[in-house]
């Protein structure tokens, strides 16, 4: 399947077709080279890599150096995502006291 245009960022539609092609895989099997993406898509190098990258960051494929990108065993990321956006609210509520507690400090005598 070759993509083209359409009003998703290039980066977006390889991430795409690339998701669907990985359903039908098993974890362990080897995506396609960066050239042969390239070749597929039409799509400059950087274009493809930002594809991937979205790809790894959802857990659906892992690097392995030069020898490629391979479909994820399965260990799903959502549980550290979840810890994840623990940490984050616990900093904001964190930060949002401290913005509080500044405040109170700095309004005027008598408010």
């Amino acid at each position: 399947m070759t993509v083209t245009g359409g009003p998703k960022p290039k980066a977006v539609q390889v991430a795409d077709a690339l998701r669907d092609d990985i359903k039908k895989m098993k974890p362990g099997d080897k995506l396609p080279s960066q050239r042969e993406l390239i070749d597929r898509f039409g799509f400059a190098s950087q274009t493809i890599q930002n594809g991937l990258a979205a790809l790894r960051a959802e857990g659906l494929i892992v690097s392995a150096g030069n020898l490629g990108n391979f479909v994820s065993d399965g260990a799903s990321p959502s549980s550290d995502v979840r810890d994840d956006i623990k940490e984050i609210r616990s900093q904001i509520q964190a930060l949002a006291e401290r913005v509080a507690a500044l405040e109170e400090r700095s309004a005027p005598s008598g408010a």
